[in-house]
């Protein structure tokens, strides 16, 4: 039988395909810092967000992969985050905003925390973003900008860009603006008088001393060191060199800095270094098809998709398909937890090489935890329409049917599946109740539901959810619906209120055969909304 090293050589899956260019990047020689650096960076002007949690999953998932292909090469992950930035404007979303206003342009770690917890605005988003990673259980190492900069960590990569300063100046000037070519350097320094990061000309360079000279905010001539935290870089620059300071060997990035990705790669072959591996995927979009802005909020936060969903499913939405655009909205998330339980069934009677190829593989890093297992067969769609039908307010009710169709299934003995149950209830309440619109039963269809309202009533108590969906299918072709799909539509819309709905077998066997009669009787008698259950 292979190895999983074997297997992972051949996997298909694209998590492989990214870490097969980092072995064959180290396919001679193992990298002499003693490891392979896997590298997302994040701008600490705001909190962390889904694109966050996409861009850390994902490498994520390439790092495990390579692990398996490489175990004797170590790896680490740094999470970048560019808190030495000037800050450009004052967020809408925090207090103290006049305050703020008096700090633009200065490093975020040298703005007052608007909150008052910490000693900067950078220094409490940093520890946002330490918190975010931590809840997801990522490992990683938290990497500062203000911190490489100023302990002199950068100054060996920032003097090699001022020795090649021409060279990164032909790279980056064709890309720019006549205006910004006129004022453009890739130094930023930090005003002595003000402390803000300025965008201003570089008048001399003194490659001997390491420093530059350039006028500051009061029109004095200063020179300044390019180390030691007197400066940083403008970001393309900065991101180059610190792929070249740090070796990062793998970065991914999304399909809108491409041109950047290019650019900072020439940037490091100048500076002698090697440009990293990685990907771009594709950004979101929303339900009509437009690019996700975070100032347009037109996009699904975070917190929305966990207020309905696990994470679990998050990270398959992530997993899947990451080089296609994928709109992002609220009607994707119950299709995603679906589909996450559908992997997880999978998995345990999967070969091997079938394994590697799951979804859940790389969510999980191989091992599923067991109790994403427990959920009676219970999918999500399903529990969305108990809720519809039992009007569920909350999770109580829900178990109710769920304990007659699963007598040994409890919430303890069942987390995951208490879990879903109360996202279902909170996805019904918001999204589906509101929605909700009966029709009245055409003739056609009145004929069908009291006969399937006899079949119902006939049935044993023993009866399966397949009995009973090959009953609803006979029904259906007795009462001349030769397209099955108008009697199934007709069923969600006069008895559910929706426009699609569940495999009516397995949902009659949870919700219960009286119950259901109760459902038909109440169309039937020209009642509006549930039977009442609730």
């Amino acid at each position: 039988m292979a190895s999983e090293r074997e297997l992972a050589l051949e996997g298909k899956a694209w998590p492989f395909e990214e870490a097969r260019k980092l072995a064959a990047r180290y396919a001679q020689e193992k990298p002499a810092k003693g490891y392979v650096l896997f590298e997302t960076g994040y701008g600490p002007s705001g909190l962390p967000h889904i694109g966050t949690f996409g861009e850390v999953a994902r490498t994520t998932m390439v790092r495990r992969a390579f692990e398996r292909m490489c175990p004797d090469i170590p790896t680490r992950l740094f999470a970048f985050s560019d808190d030495m930035d000037g800050l450009r404007k004052v967020p809408d979303n925090v207090p103290n905003r006049d305050m703020l206003k008096e700090h633009l342009g200065k490093p975020l770690t040298k703005v007052p925390d608007p909150f008052g917890k910490f000693e900067s605005f950078g220094h409490h988003n940093n520890a946002m973003l330490r918190d975010f990673l931590d809840r997801f259980g990522f490992q990683y190492e938290f990497q500062s900008a203000t911190d490489w900069y100023s302990s002199g960590r950068f100054d060996q990569a920032l003097l090699a860009v001022l020795r090649h300063y021409d060279e990164v100046m032909a790279v980056m000037l064709p890309t720019l603006g006549e205006e910004r070519q006129a004022t453009y350097s890739p130094f930023l320094p930090v005003s002595p008088s003000t402390g803000r990061v300025l965008q201003v000309p570089i008048l001399e360079r003194n490659l001997d001393a390491g420093t530059i000279v350039f006028e500051d905010e009061d029109g004095k001539k200063v020179e300044a060191p390019v180390t030691g935290g007197a400066v940083k870089l403008q970001w393309k620059p900065d991101w180059a060199m610190r792929w070249f300071a740090l070796g990062v060997d793998y970065e991914m990035a999304g399909k809108d800095l491409i041109p950047s990705v290019e650019l900072a790669g020439k940037i490091v072959k100048i500076l002698g270094g090697r440009p990293p591996e990685g990907f771009n995927y594709e950004l979101f979009l929303d339900e009509k098809g437009q690019k996700i802005s975070k100032s347009k909020g037109n996009g699904l936060t975070m917190e929305e998709w966990l207020r309905y969903a696990p994470e679990q499913s998050l990270a398959l939405y992530m997993f899947n398909k990451p080089r296609a655009a994928k709109k992002l909205y609220f009607d994707v998330i119950p299709r995603a937890v679906d589909d996450y339980l559908t992997f997880v069934e999978k998995y345990d009677t999967q070969e091997p090489a079938q394994k590697l190829e799951n979804p859940v593989f790389h969510i999980h890093n191989g091992v599923v935890p067991n109790e994403v297992k427990g959920t009676a067969g219970l999918t999500f769609g399903l529990l969305l329409n108990l809720a519809g039908a039992a009007n569920a307010e909350n999770g109580e009710v829900m178990w109710g049917f769920i304990r007659r169709y699963a007598p040994g299934a409890t919430p303890e003995g069942a987390p995951f599946l208490d879990r879903l149950v109360g996202y279902a209830v909170t996805y019904y309440q918001d999204f589906v109740k509101p929605t909700k619109q009966f029709r009245a039963p055409t003739e056609q269809e009145r004929a069908a539901l009291a006969d399937l309202r006899a079949v119902l009533g006939n049935l044993p108590a023993d009866a399966t959810a397949e009995t009973i969906q090959n009953e609803v299918y006979e029904v259906g072709k007795r009462h001349g619906f030769t397209e099955l799909r108008a009697w199934f539509g007709a069923l969600y819309e006069t008895l559910l209120g929706q426009t699609t709905g569940p495999r009516m077998g397995s949902f009659i066997a949870l919700y219960g055969v009286a119950e259901t009669i109760a459902l038909i009787d109440n169309a039937l008698s020209g009642g509006v909304g549930e039977a009442g259950l609730g």
